[in-house]
């Protein structure tokens, strides 16, 4: 899937690993052991992004990532990002590492895109290339700057990297590698669950717009009460900042006793309740590559989706909440999916994001000496007349 050409001759590098949230970690686990077998020497750190030990520190230890450096920071997200700043300079000065690879689009990303660069060590960027066109997203900056200050972009999909290219991204610096929350699911061992077994709606949403905004909860726990009516039962771990946000929003965001409400589940219960699902409700990214892997259909609880390839195969719908229509909108695009037809067309679907060679095909990458070009960072010399257009 990797491109271009064929990798050659092998190279052991020094690797430094950031992460910050549990998405990131189950991601960057199989990643890091594939460099880790090719014999790079590997730095991970635990940037303290998400201060809580079920959003961390457990789940690194339940996927067999060892973590070698982790930060204790504030428990106050701006102090937070800040200190998330200043440690990532730090760190990167300490271990002067070959190369910085980092995934996502998290508060993580730019302070180690801007650390490496200010230490003169190249960066390297897994999911690459997804683009939501959401001006008033945080995680769509944090990608733009990631492939700003990126020498090789590893893009999860053929669309991901047609984006790259559109910005002027050179064709020679990205590799369409997948997605390697796919390669935790294949090394999980569990497969897709038979139509005729699988029951129920599994909801989850904890993104600013759709919880912080009174009236989009409001929505939200409508359309959460209307699913278990008129779908099928509905099981709801509630993330935490959901949580605060329905204990103040009270009697105006009530969810009904029908609905099965539940503290957030660890990864390999989460996944298996996934799978064994009709339908998934979500405004989460990872949660829509994961039910692509399972062949479960999924009603998108957003206006947009950096992960289109399940909206151009009709596997997902994106619904927003940002009026009262969305409600209606998101409870006829469940019952479409959730019709017979619906349901054996998605499940006869190949996923599009990966086919869990993810690690390997970054470690193989990084392990090429024809690599070193494009870790290299120049300083240009334009003064023989020669100009950069």
């Amino acid at each position: 899937m990797s491109q271009p050409g064929d990798i050659t001759g092998e190279v052991a590098r020094r690797v430094l690993v950031p992460f910050g949230t549990r998405p990131e970690i189950i991601k960057l686990a199989p990643v890091v052991r594939a460099l880790r077998a090719d014999g790079h020497h590997v730095v991970t750190i635990d940037t303290g992004q998400h201060f809580s030990s079920n959003m961390s520190s457990e789940i690194a230890s339940a996927l067999g990532l060892s973590v070698d450096v982790t930060e204790v920071l504030s428990s106050e997200r701006d102090d937070r990002l800040g200190q998330i700043h200043a440690s990532a300079t730090r760190l990167v000065r300490e271990y002067q590492p070959d190369v910085v690879l980092a995934l996502g689009d998290t508060d993580t990303v730019p302070a180690y895109v801007l650390a490496a660069r200010r230490n003169s060590v190249p960066f390297a960027h897994l999911e690459a290339g997804l683009r939501s066109f959401n001006e008033r997203s945080v995680e769509e900056l944090n990608r733009r700057v990631a492939s700003a200050g990126s020498s090789i972009h590893f893009a999860p999909t053929e669309r991901s990297r047609s984006f790259l290219l559109r910005e002027g991204i050179s064709s020679e610096r990205v590799f369409v590698v997948g997605n390697s929350a796919i390669d935790s699911l294949v090394a999980s061992g569990l497969g897709r669950v038979p139509l005729d077994e699988r029951k129920g709606v599994l909801v989850t949403a904890h993104r600013p717009t759709n919880v912080d905004d009174p009236s989009r909860l409001r929505r939200l726990t409508t359309l959460i009460n209307e699913l278990s009516q008129q779908v099928g039962p509905v099981l709801f771990p509630v993330h935490p900042r959901t949580e605060r946000q329905l204990e103040l929003a009270g009697a105006d965001a009530r969810l009904s006793k029908d609905v099965t409400r539940c503290a957030p589940l660890d990864y390999f219960e989460f996944i298996d309740h996934l799978r064994h699902a009709r339908l998934v409700v979500t405004d989460s990214g990872g949660i829509q590559e994961e039910a692509a892997y399972f062949g479960v259909p999924v009603v998108i609880l957003r206006g947009s989706t950096p992960r289109w390839e399940g909206v151009e195969n009709g596997s997902a719908v994106l619904v927003a909440l940002a009026h009262d229509d969305g409600v209606s909108d998101a409870l006829a695009a469940a019952t479409r999916l959730t019709t017979v037809d619906s349901q054996s067309q998605v499940a006869a679907l190949m996923c599009p994001y990966g086919d869990g060679t993810t690690g390997q095909q970054v470690a193989n990458i990084l392990s090429s000496s024809t690599s070193d070009v494009l870790l290299t960072l120049l300083e240009p010399d334009y003064t023989n007349g020669a100009r950069p257009w």
